[in-house]
């Protein structure tokens, strides 16, 4: 350090040499009392060892030199033996110091976890390249309409990526693809084709009934086969449907009559015999169709159709989307190196896996996701397909369990060049071979439905890590549970086959997906009316708040008015918030479940109406900005999972998906002045005793405005409520209350008919007197007195006393009963 100069520096050599410490302070204290002491004066290396030698500033008020000096060095450079003084005003003219300081300990954050169907558990969450996701989803076969059940798949993966990309911040590279090539496209494309080469010959009445009746021999016999009761009743439905329309043209084809009566029966027969018909036709003459623009027509429209159902359901699009009739080169490749690899083997044209080999292999094992369901011959021939599980195929595998990479094409299949001979691929090697191409060695996620696990997803394991010789193509396994239509699997033989198109005519894409996110992604969902009808009143719980905030925030205030004092009951709901918000972000991280996040927001929600309405009860405003920040947040969190669908700063958009033009905004100025227009007319009409105003003003509140999606709601001594509302929905509310007033009405007009009726009953039964009372009763009593009560019953008994006593009873209070009578006839009272 710098020092001070000579002549200021302490002979310290005689004071160190004191043994004694007291005697050593002492010394030292007088030293210091000679020396100046100016501010900016610096500490020598011998003014530092001094004071290291002392265990402590002295307690001796007379000797404040050294203990002004002892703290002096001890705040610069600490005090090797003793800790700091406890920070504290100082007589002295030192300097204090400032206490030392440390970061608080803080909470373990919580850690993402998926449950990963490889390993039955839930899984931390690491992407292998630090942020970005790869995320490869097995998506439709395209030879049908979309259903619910492909709804059950997409909007959960859709919930489920915009979670990872919007709320987690990873950047995910979405791939799915659609399958275009096989058995059943194949099959339906020829069968499709096939039928409308039939239908435009036109055929003849006798003609088409003879066709139907050779259709329905094969068919027969099949419906004896089948053992499913639920495809035998649909066998069942059909065959009884196709006998019923053909009844009508029997007599007239016998007769060899003709007309439009004849061919508009003769298109009924065509329409119900579809099935029956194509199956028959495809069975004689399958083999000739060739053209492989036939088979590409039905997946094309089908795709089509699947993708308008995606964006009506507001389906983020993958990010890219592989068909398998555009991979078939990267296919054919794929399936060499596995051949080369040693995994794969050709036999007739055809290319197998060699699951045997795979797993005898080292560092390899099949059926990673299912072990119990290798050997199951009935879940590998079915995604083998209808049209290559035939004797001559089975045969000419190795093992029973192996399953096809490259299929040799038959007659009627389409085909493309290989090493092999002409062929199309196999069902699971399309997945590999296209996500290996974009993705690479080692995919981060994986999705599909339940039912995909095996054989197909198995597979698509073994044949990725036979081709990349590695034993982790995927990270992470998601499946979806399966989704049952009121408690049952979803059927056509059930008629509960419903598909998307039919199930958006009945709830809006809003609903369908709050439906889904009550429900876990992984476990089984039933769609039925309970299911739909309590995401209707979640949809209708935080709808109702977000107008009820929006009709806050429209009230005018001053810029300072914003800013209102937080007392007990918004410090307990903001409270509240944040401990909803980490609950939130806790469930989240919990395998992404989506259940619990929307029951801790439906309870935020519930704290904040009763919040409001406490307020309102105590005819004061409610805090503005903390509701808006809870209403920001909740419409947040909806746009993360993609149930509102625009941007939106607040609540549900108004004015329906797709629409360009913010609604709300543009026509509330206009409403607000009518409503406050209607309330100053309604003021002066009350003042004045006018009902006929009054009258006008509720029809234009219950009967225009709902027409027009605008709700006024009337508070007493409170402003009108002025909201914007679905037009369906305020119809139907609408509809509702006029039922429950009915209702009301007709319980009134009963309860006031059975008054009347109780009435009339009373005053008939006072008008009788009491001499008569017991004299129509000959079924009971035989003889009577003088006053007409019994004393004897039918079999000329007499009666006890206790009955006689019991009858007497009921004849005095008969009496007094008529006498009351007689007295309302004197007064009037009745005719």
């Amino acid at each position: 350090m710098a020092g001070s100069s000579a002549e200021h520096a302490p002979d310290y050599r005689s004071v160190l040499s004191i043994s004694d410490e007291a005697a050593r302070v002492r010394a030292l204290n007088e030293h210091l009392s000679t020396r100046s002491y100016v501010q900016g004066f610096s500490l020598s290396q011998a003014d530092v060892d001094a004071f290291r030698q002392l265990s402590g500033p002295p307690a001796d008020a007379q000797l404040f030199h050294v203990a002004r000096w002892f703290r002096h060095v001890a705040a610069i450079l600490g005090s090797p033996r003793t800790p700091a003084p406890p920070c504290g005003l100082q007589a002295s003219r030192g300097r204090r110091t400032q206490p030392p300081w440390s970061p608080p300990a803080g909470s373990e954050p919580c850690q993402l976890r998926l449950y990963n169907s490889l390993t039955r558990r839930k899984d931390v969450f690491v992407p292998q390249d630090w942020r970005r996701v790869t995320w490869y989803c097995c998506g439709p076969t395209v030879y049908d309409a979309s259903h619910m059940g492909h709804a059950r798949s997409y909007i959960s993966f859709d919930i489920l990526r915009r979670v990872l990309r919007d709320y987690f911040k990873f950047d995910v590279f979405y791939c799915m693809n659609i399958t275009d090539i096989d058995d059943k496209i194949i099959k339906r494309a020829r069968q499709n084709y096939l039928f409308e080469q039939y239908r435009e010959k036109q055929p003849q009445a006798a003609q088409l009934l003879e066709d139907v009746s050779t259709a329905l021999q094969p068919f027969s016999a099949k419906l004896r086969e089948t053992s499913d009761p639920d495809k035998r009743q649909m066998l069942e439905r059909l065959e009884r449907a196709v006998r019923l329309a053909a009844e009508p043209l029997e007599e007239p084809a016998r007769r060899g009559l003709a007309g439009e009566e004849l061919d508009g029966r003769v298109q009924v027969l065509l329409e119900e015999a579809k099935d029956l018909l194509s199956d028959w036709l495809d069975s004689m003459h399958g083999s000739e169709v060739s053209d492989n623009s036939i088979f590409s027509k039905l997946p094309k429209f089908w795709e089509a159709e699947f993708h308008k159902d995606m964006e009506a359901l507001n389906v983020l699009p993958p990010d890219v989307l592989t068909r398998v009739s555009e991979y078939v080169p990267e296919i054919v490749d794929f399936v060499q190196k596995i051949v080369d690899n040693g995994y794969g083997y050709v036999s007739n044209g055809s290319v197998y896996f060699d699951t045997v080999k795979f797993a005898n292999s080292e560092g390899h094992c099949y059926g990673k996701l299912v072990p119990a369901a290798v050997g199951d011959q009935k879940a590998l021939q079915e995604g083998e397909g209808d049209l290559s599980v035939s004797a001559e195929r089975l045969s000419e595998k190795r093992s029973p369990s192996d399953f096809a990479l490259w299929k040799a094409s038959k007659p009627g299949e389409p085909s493309w060049p290989c090493p092999w001979g002409k062929g199309r691929p196999g069902w699971h090697i399309e997945c590999s071979a296209m996500a290996g191409t974009l993705l690479g060695a080692s995919v981060d996620l994986h999705g599909g439905g339940f039912d995909l696990r095996f054989p197909h997803h198995d597979n698509e394991l073994a044949q990725s890590e036979a081709y990349f010789e590695n034993d982790c193509w995927v990270r992470y396994f998601l499946h979806t549970g399966h989704l049952t239509i009121a408690g049952c699997k979803m059927s056509k033989s059930l008629k509960n086959f419903i598909t998307i198109k039919d199930a958006l005519k009945k709830h809006s894409a809003r609903q369908l997906r709050l439906a889904f996110l009550m429900h876990s992604w992984k476990d089984a969902l039933d769609y039925s009316a309970n299911t739909m009808e309590s995401a209707l009143q979640c949809e209708k719980l935080l709808n109702e708040f977000f107008l009820n905030v929006k009709d806050l925030l429209r009230a005018p205030v001053e810029v300072a008015g914003q800013f209102e004092k937080w007392e007990d009951k918004e410090m307990e709901l903001n409270e509240s918030f944040y401990d909803k918000k980490a609950a939130v972000h806790e469930a989240l991280c919990d395998n992404v479940d989506t259940r619990t996040v929307l029951e801790e927001m439906r309870a935020l929600v519930g704290q904040c109406n009763l919040y409001m309405a406490a307020r309102k009860a105590a005819r004061r405003r409610p805090n503005r900005a903390l509701l808006e920040s809870i209403a920001r947040y909740l419409t947040h969190m909806l746009q993360i999972f993609g149930v509102i669908e625009e941007e939106s700063s607040l609540g549900f958009p108004i004015g329906g998906p797709g629409t360009s033009l913010n609604l709300e905004p543009t026509v509330m100025p206009y409403l607000q002045v009518l409503s406050e227009f209607r309330e100053g007319v309604r003021r002066v009409a009350r003042e004045h005793g006018v009902p006929e105003v009054l009258q006008l003003s509720d029809a234009l509140r219950d009967d225009v405005l709902p027409e027009l999606g605008v709700r006024f709601e009337d508070h007493e001594g409170l402003p009108t409520v002025v909201k914007l509302v679905d037009r369906d929905t305020l119809l139907r509310e609408r509809e509702e209350k006029r039922r429950a007033e009915e209702e009301k009405r007709r319980k009134k007009e009963e309860a006031a008919r059975k008054r009347q009726e109780q009435e009339a009953a009373r005053l008939a039964k006072m008008k009788v007197p009491p001499s008569e009372m017991f004299l129509s009763e000959s079924d009971k009593y035989s003889k009577f007195d003088e006053n007409g009560l019994p004393t004897h019953d039918t079999a000329g008994k007499e009666l006890s006393k206790g009955q006689a006593k019991k009858l007497k009873k009921l004849f005095e209070a008969q009496e007094k009963l008529h006498k009351e009578y007689l007295q309302l006839v004197q007064n009037g009272s009745v005719p």
